[in-house]
């Protein structure tokens, strides 16, 4: 399949009563043949009395606030872009990252290693050493840290995310990175370890944003790879008495989110942003999709509104036959995310090789975009696809609005930029068909091809 290409569109409306929808819409479609690829002009109506079947835009209407898209730069990802010759290592990079291009402005890191991961490492291996006199970064000096130097000055404005999958062998129950526990004693000693860490980036020129206590709270991942159970009265705990209090103590504006895990724990997540010792510290909650429902985000949200969602994995199988083209269900799914208060959209690996590596497994996870590992090719995912309608549309400080009305197959979500313009995203997983969409007194037939993703833009 080929790349189409590109035609202006512009929406046209004609004479109305109340102000009717100006400047430039750029219709881009994803179905057979093409790919983010321009449509041909489309005109706004006046509505019919009656749109039974139209999905009703209310930009007076709205919800939570984007941060941004982006996906993860694990140490595998990072190694294989490092794989690429300069040049086109810095092309891929523009690509990703640039406001004009891709415009990825969100990347989740690992503090250490990670499943996705050349091997399994801390930032302080060996012996007991509670104070710590062993911390280096000096494994992420390689590779990652120049990643991300090159990402930053492509997009100053990305917002970076560290979650550990765990702490050094020797602070846990088992002596071991993979799987176990936490040892109470050691909670002053890994606060500690979170702030050397920011402290460290920060001085390489990568200050981190925020960060998660631990990714995937709720398992040990059978012990096949970094992980560490955190019960929720440890979490609370480590929080309160030591995290939070170790980030105030050394003034850093690193924001905590909890959980890092399933929408099937958003009762756990309530009743830790209960605590007060909690709540005072934490900003938010992170989620993965790989258990329970999107509405669960909004349960959280319900019970704590001045707390944020935020969406910080998820992945396509390289295995999958649809890999190169399951762009319809991740928009969907991305779509689902945004209408229950999720801030940001985090993918899992940026880059992987055609088999799914680097990986600690092995694990059947398939990078955003693959680089094979002889040829160096660059292949991008239906998922990379998905991410294209919503993160060249939709800009950190957007706002999304109502969209209202239920298509068979078809998903939607709407957003009001900063500079004034909104945008549609529309998901046909469906067959060839034509959705109407109302803006007060205007309206306007889409035609949405079969298993298409659409992005319209209008000021």
């Amino acid at each position: 399949m080929t790349v189409t290409g590109a035609a202006s569109a512009r929406f046209s409306p004609q004479g109305s009563t109340v102000p009717p929808p100006s400047g430039d819409i750029m219709v881009r479609t994803t179905h057979a043949g093409k790919r983010w690829a321009e449509e041909p002009p489309l005109r706004w109506q006046a509505a019919g009395a009656t749109d039974e079947s139209a999905i009703r835009l209310d930009p007076g209407r709205t919800f939570q606030e984007t941060l941004g898209f982006g996906a993860s730069l694990t140490d595998a990802a990072c190694y294989m872009i490092n794989q690429l010759s300069p040049a086109a290592r810095e092309q891929l990079l523009h690509e990703l990252f640039h406001p004009s291009e891709m415009g990825f402005s969100v990347s989740r890191l690992c503090l250490g290693s990670s499943d996705y991961a050349t091997k399994a490492y801390s930032y302080d291996d060996g012996d007991p050493d509670p104070g710590l006199e062993r911390f280096s970064i000096d494994h992420d000096r390689e590779y990652i840290l120049p990643i991300l130097l090159q990402c930053r000055k492509v997009n100053p404005d990305l917002f970076l995310l560290g979650s550990p999958w765990s702490p050094p062998g020797w602070m846990k129950a088992n002596d071991s990175m993979l799987g176990g526990s936490m040892r109470k004693k050691h909670y002053a000693s890994y606060a500690q370890y979170f702030v050397k860490f920011l402290q460290a980036y920060a001085a390489a020129g990568v200050p981190v944003d925020a960060v998660t206590t631990q990714n995937e709270v709720d398992t040990d991942q059978d012990c096949r790879m970094p992980a560490c159970l955190w019960g929720q009265e440890y979490e609370i705990e480590f929080i309160s008495r030591h995290l939070g209090p170790q980030f105030g103590r050394n003034n850093l504006g690193t924001k905590i989110w909890i959980l890092d895990h399933n929408y099937n724990l958003w009762g756990r997540a309530i009743c830790t942003l209960d605590e007060p010792g909690v709540a005072k510290y934490v900003d938010g909650v992170a989620w993965h999709g790989y258990a329970g429902k999107h509405d669960m985000m909004t349960r959280v949200h319900d019970a704590h509104p001045n707390k944020h969602m935020y969406w910080t994995e998820g992945g396509p199988d390289y295995t999958n036959p649809a890999y190169l083209t399951d762009w319809t269900r991740w928009s969907a799914t991305f779509a689902g995310i945004l209408r229950n208060w999720a801030r940001c959209i985090i993918g899992w690996n940026f880059a992987l090789d055609e088999q799914g590596r680097p990986n600690i497994g092995p694990f059947t996870c398939g990078g955003i975009v693959t680089i094979n590992s002889t040829t160096r090719e660059v292949v991008r995912s239906g998922m990379y696809w998905a991410l294209a309608h919503y993160s060249r549309v939709i800009k950190r400080g957007a706002r999304r609005f109502e969209s209202e009305g239920s298509l068979e197959k078809v998903s939607h979500v709407a957003f009001t930029n900063p500079d004034g313009t909104n945008a549609v995203v529309l998901t046909n997983a469906g067959a060839d068909r034509t959705a109407r969409l109302r803006l007060a007194q205007r309206a306007v037939d889409v035609a949405l091809p079969a298993d298409s993703v659409t992005s319209l833009t209008w000021r």
